[in-house]
């Protein structure tokens, strides 16, 4: 990354609160920008956002409403904006997909409806999601596979990078997608994922309950790296016309979620104690990405292994289960 690119740089990030969001706020204010966050909650409860820089401001607000998100970015003028306001939760979005179309594309259009009328947004970077390819026979999945999702969450996903390819490719709206591998690390407190599940039931003694069979195959990425990946991507979107691409973002180290427990256990010193229910509805079965491209054009490559990341995790949510 380019320090000097970040100093005083005027950053608006949508659901700095969440999972990614609060790491890519953290660092962004390491590096001396001038974040503000846009949420539709003002606080979560033991997030790791620090946010404690004069050069920070939060706000909540829903990015699915347009007039108000108009006037946030009316108001504090930002160069660079990260889009990761979402329903990321499967589940919930099969339970309310009109709330998810709502936030996940609504909010992409409002996002891009007001940056075409705002000429001094440099980069958009926005989270788009493995997901948005759908079902495909041909693995890993590159940036040039068809965008198919077959569920609400998937869909979704699918139809807000359309539309950031529509807004470059249409009014030259300098927007950027990512498609990322699923991303775990301290700070993660959706305990419906794979990773800080099983890491809590190890350290709990607890039996882990495996929706799936357990084959499903998936890579999984530090949430640091992607982070870094976001940060480059913003960097240069311009100076290398990278406007309306996608990139992936992947350790492409893909893995059946039963290896993926196994070694959390490992780690954590502790016996493997899980029971396989075999009873997930609407998941992709395999599903890994091919991150060559950022290699190549952003130089990204992810700086932590997979035991290194699961064991600063495991450490973190040790801390957290302690409190």
């Amino acid at each position: 990354m380019n320090k000097k690119f970040w100093e005083q740089k005027n950053v608006l990030i949508t659901g700095h609160i969440g999972f990614l969001g609060s790491w890519l706020t953290n660092t962004l204010l390491e590096l001396g920008a001038n974040v503000v966050g846009v949420d539709i909650v003002k606080s979560r409860k033991g997030s790791v956002l620090i946010a404690k820089s004069k050069n920070f401001k939060g706000i909540k607000a829903d990015v699915a409403n347009l007039k108000s998100l108009a006037k946030i970015i009316s108001t504090n003028k930002p160069q660079i904006i990260f889009h990761l306001a979402a329903e990321a939760i499967v589940s919930r979005a099969n339970n309310n997909p009109i709330r998810t179309f709502k936030s996940n594309i609504e909010g992409t259009w409002n996002i891009l409806e007001i940056a075409r009328k705002t000429k001094s947004i440099q980069a958009i970077v926005m989270a788009s999601s493995d997901k948005a390819y759908g079902a495909h026979k041909v693995l890993p999945y590159k940036e040039d596979a068809a965008l198919k999702g077959d569920h609400p969450y998937d869909v979704s996903k699918s139809c807000a990078d359309l539309l950031a390819y529509t807004y470059f490719h249409t009014y030259g709206v300098p927007v950027c997608v990512t498609r990322c591998g699923n991303i775990y690390g301290p700070g993660d407190y959706n305990f419906s994922r794979i990773v800080p599940d099983a890491i809590r039931c190890a350290l709990t003694d607890k039996k882990l309950l495996i929706r799936s069979n357990g084959k499903f195959t998936r890579d999984y990425v530090f949430v640091d790296d992607i982070a870094n990946g976001y940060m480059l991507l913003a960097e240069k979107l311009a100076h290398l016309e990278l406007g309306g691409q996608a990139f992936n973002f992947s350790d492409e180290n893909p893995m059946t979620v039963l290896k993926l427990v196994d070694k959390i256990y490992k780690i954590a010193g502790k016996k493997p104690n899980y029971i396989i229910q075999n009873k997930v509805k609407y998941e992709i079965k395999h599903q890994y990405l091919d991150s060559n491209k950022a290699r190549k054009v952003l130089g990204w490559k992810v700086k932590h292994t997979l035991e290194e990341g699961l064991q600063q995790a495991i450490d973190w949510y040790s801390r957290l289960l302690r409190k």
